[in-house]
């Protein structure tokens, strides 16, 4: 299929032939008739990516903080691999849409195929010919809509989200500062509802569109303008000012903040739509006593995963108006003809001309705010199928190791993929992800021979020597043991399951099938610096070891923290620590006791160890984000030693420490993948035990039994 996208880095933007992505459970297929191109959101957008890098970090200078407090605690190198892989992949375009839903997955029988959908969402509702999106995010189109008019949907439940904020009543008066598309469904809106309306922008054309939709009187924001307009506002108010202002505008002025305060009437309510700049002139809004508000996208719902993702609904009594019965209200008004959308409409590009299209639409050479991209016709028996999940396909490497990846996100393309791609034994042979552009991505940077949007596909292909599973966490159990049941051997990222039941189930098929060819991505053991200290330290019997490690604060956006499925963090990284422990110490562990510390998150852990040992990991989140992450200290025989964030290493033996320090930060990736393909192109064992694999998995999970029982736990 194709879908607009962009590289970020290099600014350039293209049509990509990408696979359509599959049908999930939980939402629905769609096959798009008309997008909506955001001359507002996608412009600026595009407008960054052809920035300097330092162009780029000065549009965002919340992302350049969170480089350099990684480069503090992981390395410049590790940093910068992150980073640019970031920034040099494809990224997608487009959130509003009109299409016919052609599949309908599980737990969306809500809909049916054939159905005329509007969609939502920057990660569902794209600019591509198949979407998934799902069930909260989509409503069914009413009939006698026409799909060009229910694409802009989406942006009309931002304006509806805009206009609610402001809790507009009949017979008052609002000014809307801007009146690009957000500004000018404000407009139509707020007369709908019986609300005077004014208007401000610099575009004549866009004042008088405004105008001829029930605008009372616009005007540009220069002195004369603002000045005659406020006449006006006055005489209809009876002197008061405005009820409301809405700010609609972009850019970087503070133009539009001074002038809502001298417009607006005392305690009036300032909304912020857009992204305004807000430095707020403080004797004018405190002798108004101005409510300034934010309006937040498209409504309650928007950027919580249960909601959109899970489609846990909000009850009505409680948030009446969510995103979704935002979509619906404003699909409705269009059907009863209550608001205009037509007169909005200024062109209609076809999607493969998007590049074009862009291109006029930056340069400002094109009138209007409503611009579309059109799809090409299907005919209906055609719209229930979707073409083969594959793209191009090359000649393999002769006597190298055939790889499949059943995922390709940020850790897998910077920390695994780029280690692999120089691996002369290795062939990255086909890669599938739930996202089109994850894998055309994957297959740019790294030359896939094949990509798709189908792990079944990964786990069929016959020619393939092993299997990579790097996906989210509640997956791998499933997926690990179809994948042992193809006999093939199996790399699985940490960790490798989240309950004892789905650790018993693998278990259960390595004995039924007979393969135990099962590594997983404990790469620390494999650090060199760390394989070196382990060496000098040498084997001194029962030893006590504690790992710091330095967590931080998760995104509030991280899929992390979303424990009820994919587990506690602990679960997700812990392995990595205790697997280094039982690797140092050739012991397996035997008991853990876990308590949580001050900060949500903190772990505190003790683990015996069957030669005697003790262990101890410090998970902590609450520390400052420029200390190292990682930090183990080794004591025993009359020796100390300490690992410093795999940039130096001590041993103790005498009255001096013996200290060898690394040039980078290296924990063990490229060793541990050199060890995993060597195994599998050869025959010979597994560079990690079955059983320490196993023990280590079961260890992990108990840390999370123990903090829930408040007692020691068996492994």
């Amino acid at each position: 299929m194709k879908q607009v996208a962009q590289n970020y880095k290099s600014g350039e933007l293209a049509v990509l032939d990408v696979p359509p992505p599959g049908c999930q459970p939980g939402g629905v297929l769609v096959r798009s008739l008309y997008s909506l191109i955001s001359t507002g959101t996608e412009l600026m957008k595009v407008g960054e990516a052809k920035l300097s890098l330092v162009g780029k970090a000065k549009a965002r200078p919340d992302q350049v903080k969170k480089v350099l407090d990684t480069v503090a605690q992981q390395g410049l190198r590790s940093t910068y691999q992150k980073v640019m892989n970031k920034l040099d992949s494809y990224t997608p375009l487009g959130y509003s849409l009109c299409g016919v839903v052609v599949e309908v997955g599980a737990g969306a029988e809500e809909f049916s195929v054939g159905q005329l959908v509007a969609a939502a969402g920057n990660e569902f509702a794209l600019h591509a010919e198949y979407n998934w999106v799902p069930v909260n995010l989509c409503v069914p189109v009413p009939d006698g809509v026409q799909p060009e008019q229910a694409a802009f949907s989406t942006v009309g439940a931002i304006a509806m989200q805009g206009v609610r904020q402001a809790e507009v009543q009949l017979g008052e008066t609002t000014v809307v500062i801007g009146l690009g598309l957000v500004g000018q469904l404000c407009v139509r809106l707020l007369v709908a509802a019986g609300v005077r309306v004014f208007g401000i922008d610099t575009v004549d054309d866009r004042c008088r569109m405004a105008e001829k939709a029930g605008a009372l009187a616009c005007s540009s924001p220069d002195e004369a303008g603002v000045a005659s307009l406020e006449r006006s506002l006055l005489e209809a108010s009876n002197g008061l000012g405005a009820d409301h202002i809405l700010l609609a505008a972009g850019g970087h002025s503070n133009g539009p903040v001074e002038t809502a305060a001298r417009l607006a009437r005392d305690r009036a309510r300032v909304v912020d739509i857009g992204k305004t700049r807000l430095d707020l002139p403080w004797n004018a809004y405190y002798d108004k006593e101005l409510d300034v508000r934010f309006s937040r996208s498209y409504g309650p719902g928007r950027y919580d995963d249960r909601y959109e993702l899970q489609g846990i609904d909000y009850p009505a009594g409680y948030v009446r108006w969510t995103e979704r019965r935002n979509l619906e209200c404003f699909v409705d008004l269009i059907a009863r003809e209550q608001i205009d959308i037509a007169s909005l409409i200024a062109g209609t590009f076809p999607i493969a001309d998007a590049t074009d299209a862009y291109a006029k639409l930056s340069s400002g050479s094109l009138p209007g705010v409503g611009f579309l991209f059109e799809y090409p016709d299907v005919p209906t028996e055609e719209l229930k199928q979707v073409a083969p999940h594959v793209a191009s396909q090359a000649s393999s490497t002769s006597g190298a190791a055939r790889l499949g990846f059943i995922g390709a996100g940020n850790y897998a393309s910077s920390m695994l993929l780029p280690h692999l791609q120089t691996n002369a034994e290795a062939t990255l042979a086909r890669v599938a992800t739930n996202k089109s552009l994850s894998a055309a991505n994957a297959q740019k940077k790294f030359g896939f021979e094949q990509i798709s949007t189908d792990a079944n596909e990964v786990l069929t292909d016959e020619t393939l020597d092993a299997i990579f599973v790097v996906t989210r966490h509640s997956s791998h159990a499933d997926l690990t043991c179809r994948a042992l049941e193809t006999g093939k051997a199996v790399f699985v990222e940490k960790p490798l399951a989240l309950t004892y039941e789905d650790v018993d189930r693998i278990v259960a098929t390595v004995e039924a099938t007979g393969n135990d060819r099962l590594m997983v991505g404990f790469n620390r053991r494999f650090a060199p610096l760390l394989t070196d200290l382990r060496t000098r330290f040498g084997q001194q019997g029962a030893q006590s070891l504690r790992y710091l490690v330095n967590a931080g604060k998760l995104d509030p956006s991280s899929w992390y923290l979303d424990q009820g499925k994919e587990g506690s963090r602990f679960a997700g990284e812990g392995g990595h620590f205790i697997d280094t422990l039982s690797w140092w110490l050739d012991s397996l562990p035997t008991d853990v006791y876990a308590v949580p510390g001050p900060d949500a998150g903190d772990v505190i852990v003790t683990i015996k160890f069957a030669n005697g040992s003790v262990g101890s990991i410090n998970y902590v989140a609450g520390g400052n984000t420029r200390f190292p992450k990682e930090t183990i200290d080794i004591t025993g025989g009359g020796r100390n030693g300490r690992l410093d964030n795999f940039a130096s290493a001590s041993v103790w033996t005498g009255r001096k420490p013996s200290t060898k320090k690394a040039r980078g930060t290296d924990k063990g990736q490229r060793a541990e993948l050199e060890a995993f393909v060597s195994a599998v192109k050869n025959g010979t064992k597994m560079p990690i035990s079955f059983d320490s694999i196993i023990a280590t998995t079961r260890a992990t999970i108990a840390v999370d039994r123990s903090l829930a029982s408040g007692s020691p736990e068996k492994v």
